[in-house]
């Protein structure tokens, strides 16, 4: 039986796997001055957010953010948000919006930022590079299972079905359960 794996946020859309389409300019690309895509059309606004990481403006990136937040809000779509270095600011500015959806993606990040993106709602979503941290792994294992998703990002080289098999393992649990319980968090995120 093929499993259909969802893998929330990809560079690499595959026919093995289920993806959202986004629709968005990235904050690393906030200083060009480049147009917002036209939202409608998309499952999920974004990718947008904040990269502190970045030599990019940081007001120009804010800018950016709230203008993607806006239309979120408007069209009542989810958004996808890139924090780098940033996490403080971005739970700030989310906190101005009423969003249907939320979604930090590629979160490494302690117990602690989990625990609040966890009590707004929000849903994090783990990669490979997740694995690594130690801190994320623990936020891994312990994260409410109706908040979690898993995605390659820009990892061309990732294997999702690997990745399903190394969270279901860290959480005691089966691939199928895993499966099953992201297939649901997606039905409740993309309406």
């Amino acid at each position: 039986m093929k499993r259909s794996y969802i893998d929330i946020h990809t560079h690499h859309p595959s026919v093995d796997r289920l993806s959202p389409t986004m629709a968005g300019v990235h904050p690393w690309e906030a200083e060009r001055g480049l147009t917002l895509p036209d939202f409608s059309t998309a499952d999920i606004v974004g990718e947008t957010g904040l990269d502190f990481a970045r030599d990019v403006d940081r007001k120009a990136q804010e800018e950016l953010f709230r203008k993607h937040l806006a239309a979120a809000e408007q069209l009542q779509k989810p958004v996808v948000v890139h924090s780098v270095k940033a996490f403080e600011e971005v739970m700030r500015i989310l906190a101005d919006y009423d969003l249907c959806g939320v979604l930090l993606h590629g979160f490494i990040g302690s117990k602690e930022q989990a625990e609040r993106a966890f009590k707004r709602g929000y849903f994090l979503s783990f990669g490979t590079r997740s694995l690594r941290s130690p801190r994320t792994v623990e936020v891994i294992r312990q994260a409410p299972i109706e908040q979690l998703f898993l995605e390659s990002d820009d990892d061309a080289e990732c294997d999702i079905e690997a990745l399903y098999r190394a969270v279901a393992e860290l959480r005691e649990t089966t691939t199928e359960e895993l499966v099953k319980a992201l297939i649901s968090n997606y039905k409740r995120l993309i309406r």
